[in-house]
């Protein structure tokens, strides 16, 4: 049974999102038509986001004029949901640095930056390493790069494996260390804890007894930073191809009337 705290939406069900290429363009702000589709759901339903950025980051993404990004979202998850939020409340958080121990993450980051420096990309921008309160955020050219550079990156990605190589040579470099190395977005990986990716925010959600919980997100692949939510037998997972197709199938599901 669902609490009294979601007693209003007619359904008894709960859509959590991936932000980048799912809700928005990576980095980019979401559409008017994005956050007007958002509202309407929010009627039905329970909504949340799952991203790997912090919560800074999503908000500019998300956020529209004066209103609060912890308003507009039943749940809000960032950092895989190891920073949360549930009707506007904070959520008890987790800590990479205290899980890992500094003497262990100091020849992590030193080896990553050395790897970049001898890696022959076209462009190198600022901020190659940027670590949050649960996850480490790693860029061969730096998470400084504008709109066009993350763009150009992202094909020669596809086609000569910068972020796959980096994060071969790290497994290789470190087997003890417990940690899951996962591609997402257009310029840069993640690196957490074992099991602290997306499907951590389910174990937060467990107790208000959802019908069902539908995931929607574009990296959905083995590797990518949506598969272990989109696969997880808790959730109906959905793999989408932009926002524009998260907005179609939400309107197929959901709001028909």
């Amino acid at each position: 049974m669902v609490s009294a705290a979601f007693s209003d939406r007619p359904l008894k069900k709960l859509c959590l999102f991936d932000v980048d290429g799912t809700l928005s363009p990576a980095r980019q702000t979401a559409s008017p038509e994005m956050i007007q589709t958002l509202r309407a759901l929010r009627k039905k339903l329970a909504i949340g986001f799952v991203g790997g950025s912090d919560l800074g980051k999503i908000t500019e993404q998300l956020q529209t004029g004066d209103t609060n990004i912890l308003d507009e979202f039943d749940y809000a998850f960032a950092e895989n949901g190891l920073t949360g939020f549930k009707l506007g409340k904070p959520l008890p958080n987790q800590s990479f640095i205290n899980f890992l121990g500094e003497e262990r993450y100091k020849p992590l980051v030193n080896f990553i930056l050395h790897y970049i420096a001898d890696l022959d990309v076209p462009i190198k921008r600022g901020t190659f390493v940027e670590f949050r309160k649960g996850i480490v955020n790693v860029s061969p050219i730096g998470r400084n790069a504008t709109i066009q550079e993350r763009n150009e990156f992202e094909a020669l990605d596809l086609k000569n494996g910068y972020r796959a190589g980096l994060i071969l040579a790290l497994k290789e470099k470190f087997p003890d260390y417990p940690l899951t190395y996962s591609i997402g977005g257009q310029i840069s990986f993640d690196i957490f804890p074992n099991g602290w990716d997306k499907t951590y925010a389910l174990g937060i959600v467990e107790d208000e007894n959802f019908e069902e919980i539908h995931f929607f997100g574009d990296r959905t692949y083995k590797g990518g930073n949506d598969y272990e939510i989109y696969i997880d037998p808790r959730t109906i997972g959905h793999s989408v191809k932009s926002p524009a197709d998260t907005i179609r199938i939400l309107k197929k599901l959901f709001l028909q009337d």
